[in-house]
């Protein structure tokens, strides 16, 4: 602090946070703002981490019934929930409306097998404001006052079949007449350890109606695993306070104000330790996870009477009239630092909120709408509030604690047994802290893109932490996700890695040489692994496409062989990053690297070779298509119009004449490429469109597409009848709307439609559903590769958009379009309707329900309605990035490395 009230910590919140080149930098600095943040998982339960079952189905070893008693292993979860960064320390809300069951505490909702399309959250929630500090954090909930309808839940969902829409909370009645809760909590730092916090409570409902509010303090149960640990022990040391001994931070305090009425809360206790009792029927402690619960509930004698424990409830019993809205504040800080909860309260929560707009303000571009500035905001809102501390030592997951049962032996041969080396204990960017609350490295990617917008550190962090060694295997595998660390996703580390670079200022030469010696070992891991023939065609399993396709791609019938057109794509677009990576360190001075540059040429030229000459090309659908090789040697195509055929046209690249002709003096791959090409026929080059520009200044497009394919994947990209919609391009063509794709092999049969909503394909479970909607990651890809052939073709470049309407415009012009279709999605439109919210009419209509976003996992192919999980803000968010790229905000990472090539090595 440097004004002694509150404001100006360091000025604008651009400053405070992004000069940390990592979060590690950060909590080493003396400004250590990363300190306390929304690390804490809004689901642990039903994890992968807590599941010590001997089958592996972890949505039942530890469902949502047990999640009150049951003291975790890995981590903890709860409703708007801050942490330190270790999680040592958790903070949070309860609630109950005084007919529930049970305290809110956590987010409900549908487990895996229980949702007629897989797990699915129950309840409306949103991540309003967040800045990358987390001196500024907002969150909403909306809780019903009635009893929160669990079991209507579970069995009318579970009565209905995968062709019938999902039965959601709105539907079971239980917001009519508006008898609901909105409550808003908001946090705000006076310094990094010292928070502020208010809970806004507003009765939307029609008559007067009471509610109790439980903020919650309690310590992550790390001395149960641990032989003669000692567990921490908080304590009331006032009617309204309470002593907090922290473990690296010191002594804290919590300091609870009182109600609006000058009522004073009451302090409950309890210990964060299972209930053996409920659970098992043995005895167990006095005062357990759920103490607080059972006394609230049911007036049980189950919190100490001495007024301490590991977990502590401040409970206020609030009256509110029709309408009102009532203010709690609460303030943990350092025990020997002063702070008041009145007008130096107010005055720091003022400025903190005042930094949040302006960091805001700055960061939105002069021609975006005030609509299009809330979306932007609030997505990257949902990806700040996304952090999350996520702790899994693997080996000691398979073996089991000191002191504790052994784990079954079948887990020495099940999930991620291979990867004992891997082992987490960081705070990382999730998918969906409810939905998929473990980071998925190819998810992980995209939300550093959108996140280098606010916090590059932070997303410089994440793509280093996922190649430390620790987390990659030493084979040179990335670990995917950890329902299977062993499955393999899109090499997609390369590309963002460079986005993050340009977008920070292409600067950090650093950070892009410890990611590219990293990425060279996993390159090389997919090189000699995941080609089986050496062919330069590659296989990869689903390769985070799930449904795509008409057969699971991962676990094939003894004997095939699928030869993949996506994963040869994205190994083409991988080298030609990897390439593009080594120039920059070449041309930044950092390290000779034109060994390097060559290297990945020669495998882009083998892997365009390989296209060419093993036919994944399929002339019939104007696409690219998988091959598949039965055991008695018949070679099938998998001939469906999805983006599984359209992935190789990412890899595209602009080269310019001096460099090919460097690159090729030492290529024999490349000297072959350029000779097909033919470079000693410039002219002939020319007049196929391959060689653009005036002597001295040629460009010569590199990729894996010829430009006759091209034209001929345009044509199906843009057309209304096949992929593109109102809203972005479909994952699978509407084609198949009315001619499904029938595979017929020697003993395999497998067919495919297209579905623009939830799949009806329960091939890998849960929401996964590539087989029709929109998803904003390829879509991403997509037009930035087509702002990658603008630059090469040029303004005299056009094609016919959309398909069949003889319009014909600049690929720019493209680009710009398909943009504002993917924005749209959000914006209120005709008839003031946000195609998000679809049907929902009281998403679309209701004043205290419209304006409050929600970011799904992937939106309806034909209409644009948000589905799947609905708090996908992890790729999702890129919506964010696109709103300041179509603005102009952002110039194209080719741009970008072109001015660093031409600035020279001054770095």
């Amino acid at each position: 602090m440097d004004d002694g009230d509150g404001g100006g910590a360091v000025g604008a919140e651009s400053e405070r946070v992004r000069g940390f080149a990592s979060l590690d930098e950060g909590l080493r600095s003396g400004d250590p703002w990363y300190r306390w943040g929304p690390y804490l998982s809004e689901r642990q339960w039903g994890t992968v981490r807590e599941d010590y079952s001997p089958d592996g189905e972890a949505w039942s070893y530890l469902p949502h019934d047990r999640a009150r008693s049951q003291a975790y292993r890995w981590g903890e979860d709860g409703l708007a929930g801050f942490s330190d960064v270790e999680q040592r320390l958790c903070l949070g809300l309860a609630l109950w409306n005084g007919r529930d069951p049970i305290l809110k505490e956590r987010i409900f909702g549908l487990t895996g097998p229980e949702g007629n399309h897989g797990e699915d959250a129950k309840e409306y929630w949103w991540y309003l404001d967040a800045v990358p500090s987390h001196a500024w954090n907002r969150w909403r909930y909306h809780y019903p006052q009635g009893a929160f309808p669990y079991e209507d839940l579970v069995a009318t969902n579970g009565a209905r079949g995968r062709h019938d829409p999902e039965y959601e909370l709105l539907d079971t009645g239980v917001f009519d007449d508006d008898r609901y809760w909105v409550v808003e909590v908001h946090y705000a730092k006076a310094d990094p350890d010292d928070l502020l916090v208010t809970v806004e409570v507003t009765n939307a409902g029609p008559e007067r109606a009471e509610l109790h509010v439980l903020p919650t303090l309690w310590f992550r149960n790390t001395w149960s695993w641990e032989p003669d640990a000692t567990p921490p022990a908080m304590r009331a040391t006032g009617p309204a306070t309470v002593a907090v001994p922290h473990p690296f931070l010191g002594g804290l305090e919590l300091a609870a104000g009182p109600a609006p009425d000058g009522a004073g809360p009451d302090l409950l206790f309890c210990d964060n330790e299972t209930n053996l009792r409920r659970l098992y029927g043995t005895p167990g402690p006095e005062y357990p996870k759920d103490g607080i619960n059972d006394h609230v509930v049911r007036g049980a004698a189950t919190v100490n009477p001495e007024g301490a424990g590991t977990k502590c409830a401040v409970r206020y019993r609030l009256a509110v009239d029709p309408g009102g809205t009532v203010e709690l504040r609460l303030r943990l800080r350092p025990a020997d630092r002063p702070g008041d909860l009145g007008e130096e309260f107010t005055r720091v929560r003022d400025r903190r909120r005042a930094e949040a707009d302006e960091f805001y303000a700055e960061l939105t571009p002069a021609a975006a709408s005030a609509d299009e500035a809330n979306v932007m905001r609030q997505a990257f809102a949902g990806l700040l509030w996304s952090k999350q501390f996520y702790h899994y030592d693997v080996a000691r997951w398979l073996d089991g604690d000191p002191g504790q049962p052994r784990p079954p032996a079948s887990r020495e041969h099940g999930r991620n047994a291979r990867w004992r080396t891997f082992n987490s204990f960081d705070v990382m960017s999730m998918p969906d802290k409810w939905e998929y609350p473990w980071f998925a490295s190819w998810d992980l990617a995209f939300h550093c893109v959108a996140l280098a917008h606010v916090d590059p550190g932070f997303a410089k962090y994440q793509l280093i932490l996922v190649c430390r060694e620790w987390f990659q295997h030493p084979d040179g595998a990335l670990p995917a996700y950890e329902w299977d660390f062993g499955d393999i996703n899109p090499p997609v580390q390369a590309w963002a890695a460079l986005e993050v670079f340009a977008l920070d200022g292409a600067r950090d030469v650093d950070f892009l040489s410890r990611v590219f010696d990293k990425l060279l070992v996993n390159f090389t891991w997919w090189v000699n692994l995941q080609d089986s023939d050496g062919s330069n065609v590659f296989e990869g399993g689903f390769l985070g496409l799930d449904n795509i396709g008409p057969i699971d791609r991962s676990h094939l019938p003894p004997g095939f062989v699928l030869e993949q057109s996506d994963a040869t794509g994205w190994m083409a677009a991988y080298a030609l990053a990897m390439g593009v990576m080594a120039a920059v360190l070449r041309a930044a001075g950092q390290r000779p690297a034109d060994d390097l540059v060559r290297k990945f040429l020669e495998h882009l030229a083998a892997i365009r070779g390989a296209v060419e000459a093993e036919g994944l090309w399929d002339p019939e659908t104007g696409l690219f298509a998988d091959r598949l090789l039965a055991p008695d040697g018949t070679v099938v195509p998998v001939a469906v119009r999805s983006m599984v055929g359209v992935i190789p046209m990412l890899a595209a690249g602009v080269a310019d004449e001096t460099t090919l002709r460097r690159a090729a003096a030492a290529g024999k791959h490349v000297s072959r490429l350029l000779d097909r090409k033919g470079l000693d026929d410039e002219a002939d080059l020319a007049a196929r469109g391959l060689l653009r520009g005036g002597p001295g200044n040629r460009q010569l497009l590199l990729g894996v597409v010829g430009v006759d394919k091209l034209e001929s994947l345009f044509t199906q990209l843009f057309d209304p009848a096949e992929f593109l919609s109102p809203h972005g391009l479909r994952s699978v063509s509407a084609y198949h709307r009315e001619h499904p794709y029938v595979l017929d092999a020697p003993g395999l049969h497998a067919e495919i439609d297209y579905e623009p909503a939830e799949s009806t394909v329960a091939m890998f479970g849960g929401n996964s559903n590539w087989r029709g909607p929109v998803w904003f990651p390829v879509n991403h890809l997509v037009v930035t590769s087509l702002e990658r052939y603008h630059r090469f073709f040029g303004d005299d470049h056009t094609v016919e958009y959309p398909t069949g309407s003889g319009k014909r415009l600049r690929l720019d012009e493209v680009v710009a379009d398909l943009w504002e279709r993917l924005v749209s999605l959000f914006l209120v439109g005709d008839g003031g309707r946000r195609p998000c919210f679809g049907g929902v009419e009281r998403l679309q209509r209701d004043p205290r329900w419209k304006d409050n976003l929600l970011f799904n996992e992937y939106f309806h192919g034909d209409d644009g309605a948000g589905l799947g999980a609905s708090h996908q803000t992890g790729w999702t968010g890129l919506v964010a990035d696109v709103i300041r790229r179509r603005h102009g905000a952002v110039d194209p990472v080719g741009d970008v490395l072109r001015t660093l090539r031409e600035r020279g090595p001054d770095r």
